[in-house]
């Protein structure tokens, strides 16, 4: 990083309690300074880059205003949050974001009690934001609430309902809308700035109030002022949906405007009750390749700041979410009735080509993973054959519309559960640890875990010709380098393929621990199983191999808790079958960011820490495996002579 000289501001603020002892007209300063940093440490090592950018004003401005960490500043996502957490003291570790041992990804409240709120998934500030007010209401605390959130988290249907609730309680509280696509209103400049700071003042509050109670003794006056207020309203201010809802509105403001925003933020922090200020920022601002492509500036890697290039990683292969986007693409060629459904993952699951090639058949739900899933359930009513693209980590969010409008129903639906597994620097709330935990409980549903490319590609043929509901789950970056057959199979349910026999050991594997596993079972002389699929699993080949090995271990990149391996387990406690059984997964905690090996390392799922693991559970079991199974073959040959004996006595009477 550059030497304090280059941020002569910037390096003396610690906290933003320094912030605040500057006076407000090096504000300006300040935030051209913290953009600039921005830059400079996000082009080293990657990271959230545009959403950063449109907020740094409005961010210099709330930490101005607001007492923090006193009050609280609770902010969305944590897309948008780099600036702040410079602005807290994180300054000099901001190049170590997302990289192990360094800065979390989004907000923390380990990592600092200015992080009012932990979050990485959309929409939950304001229901964070009003519980901390109705605690502060509650305890008598003198405390300020504000929560953050763009207007992308605002398509959720959980910031509707904090909405519904903010606005029938009588609490103070600020919701500041950071609408960074104009999709509410283009109304900014010099008069709407002039006139948010008039409708946030105590005097117009005063005046508003007194109006009220002077037309209350006056019936009929009132109902007109009301039915000229709304109509005048509806045609100036469409916004005002918030102002019914029970928020005063004020705005919309240019939000790089510090003036405006202090000024404003300064009325509102005064104001008794539920406030909602609308600001108009631009995504990406102060760099000019963010501002003219946001999209691909959201998260990019490494870069020259300069030039705006940036450094891509060197690819071996098409990543899993490529495989899928031109899967979709050859299945819609071929079957009229395929859609795709996402929840504002376009880029990320692989949709760019699909949406360009069949626009009219590709639906982004934007923020909504609720209601992508019970959109999909009421196409697959009516004879489309709808495809899910969704994150592991996302689809928690619409569990319920899984299990009753999906499965309950026995819907055609496909899951393309993308970023399954260990995902790297988006950290604990990103990565996909739990959806075959949460998955395989639920009646109906088919779950696929594809080892290589060619079986993604498989499975997801599988899943949408079987005629109920499925989740194909892969990972996240490229595979093992399988080649990609361009014929579709349907694979037999249920069906697992023994990838190699050996003796004493089986590894009954899914997924990508597949490949993690192979070098294992050559180099030892173990039996591989790739299980394919989790339910329903393959009974045969299960009991098969537990009738012909010592033990079985279970590999995956789930966790152990209700897991794939706990499947097995159960099948072969009611088969009454006892044999030694380890299961390797995800351990019963959650995994903080790093590079996806780094996270693999982390839950002991990499080669080196799964040779170890089962070399060294293998050699404590083996000697008492060994007598069990040379018990069992002694048995066996006894039974086996008892029957030769009861044969012979048999012959023998009818004789």
């Amino acid at each position: 990083m550059q030497p304090a000289e280059a941020y002569p501001l910037l390096s003396a603020i610690e906290s933003p309690a320094d912030l605040r002892g500057l006076p407000q007209s090096e504000l300006e300063k300040v935030a051209l300074e913290l953009r600039a940093y921005l830059i400079e440490a996000v082009s080293q090592k990657g990271g959230h880059f545009a959403a950063g950018l449109g907020v740094v004003e409005l961010t210099v401005a709330l930490h101005y205003v607001y007492q923090t960490p006193h009050d609280r500043v609770v902010w969305d996502v944590g897309h948008q949050a780099y600036p702040h957490k410079v602005l807290t003291g994180r300054r000099e570790r901001l190049s170590t974001i997302k990289h192990k041992g360094g800065l979390a990804p989004f907000l923390a409240r380990h990592e600092s009690p200015y992080d009012a709120f932990g979050a990485g998934h959309s929409s939950t500030s304001l229901s964070a934001a009003l519980g901390m007010a109705i605690a502060a209401a509650r305890t008598g605390t003198a405390r300020r609430v504000a929560a953050v959130i763009g207007d992308g988290a605002m398509s959720a249907g959980m910031a509707f309902e904090a909405l519904n609730h903010i606005g029938s309680l009588d609490l103070d509280m600020l919701v500041v809308l950071n609408d960074n696509d104009m999709s509410i209103s283009e109304a900014i400049g010099a008069f709407s700035n002039y006139l948010a700071r008039l409708l946030s003042s105590k005097r117009y509050a005063d005046l508003r109030a007194s109006g009220k109670r002077l037309l209350r003794r006056v019936p009929p006056a009132l109902a007109l002022a009301r039915s000229s207020q709304a109509f005048m309203r509806g045609i100036m201010r469409p916004e005002t949906i918030f102002d019914d809802m029970g928020l005063h509105y004020v705005g919309p403001i240019d939000g790089h405007d510090l003036g405006a925003l202090v000024a404003t933020l300064r009325n509102l922090r005064e104001r008794r009750g539920p406030q909602l200020l609308h600001v108009v920022t631009t995504k990406g601002k102060g760099y000019a390749p963010a501002e003219a492509d946001p999209i691909t500036w959201h998260g990019p890697g490494p870069f020259d700041p300069r030039t705006g290039t940036v450094f891509k990683e060197k690819s071996s292969g098409p990543t899993y979410s490529q495989i899928f986007g031109r899967w979709l693409n050859d299945i819609a060629a071929a079957d009229e009735r395929v859609v795709a459904v996402t929840p504002a993952m376009r880029e990320g699951s692989g949709l760019v080509e699909f949406s360009k090639r069949y626009p009219e058949r590709y639906f982004d739900v934007g923020i909504a993973e609720q209601h992508a899933v019970t959109v999909a359930a009421g196409m697959a009513c009516d004879g489309l054959r709808p495809v899910v693209a969704i994150y592991s980590t996302f689809l928690q969010r619409a569990y319920d519309q899984l299990i009753h409008d999906v499965a309950l129903q026995k819907l055609p639906v496909v899951f393309a559960v993308d970023r399954a597994g260990l995902v790297g620097g988006d950290g604990a709330t990103h990565q996909g640890s739990f959806d075959l935990s949460y998955q395989r409980c639920i009646p109906n549903l088919i779950i696929m875990a594809p080892a290589d490319e060619n079986e993604c590609r498989q499975m997801l043929y599988t899943g949408l010709v079987c005629g109920q509901p499925a989740a194909v789950r892969y990972p996240r970056g490229s595979g093992p380098g399988a080649p990609i057959q361009a014929p579709m199979t349907s694979y037999p349910i249920g069906e697992a393929q023994v990838r190699r026999l050996g003796s004493g050991l089986a590894i009954l594997a899914f997924g990508p621990m597949v490949s993690a596993c192979q070098a294992l079972a050559e180099t030892h002389d173990l039996t591989l199983v790739n299980m394919r699929f989790v339910k329903p699993l393959d009974r045969a080949t299960i009991l098969q191999m537990a009738a012909e090995h010592d033990a079985l271990v279970t590999v995956e990149e789930n966790v152990v808790a209700g897991g794939a391996g706990s499947a097995i387990n159960e099948l072969l406690q009611a088969a009454d079958v006892r044999i030694p059984v380890l299961n390797c997964g995800i351990p019963d905690r959650f995994i903080e960011h790093g590079s996806r090996e780094d996270c693999l390392v982390s839950a002991g799922l990499d080669r080196a820490s799964l040779e170890r693991c089962i070399l060294e559970w293998w050699q404590s079991v083996a000697p008492a495996a060994l007598m069990r199974s040379r018990l069992r073959g002694r048995l066996s040959a006894l039974a086996g002579g008892l029957r030769g004996w009861r044969a012979y006595r048999n012959d023998s009477g009818r004789s």
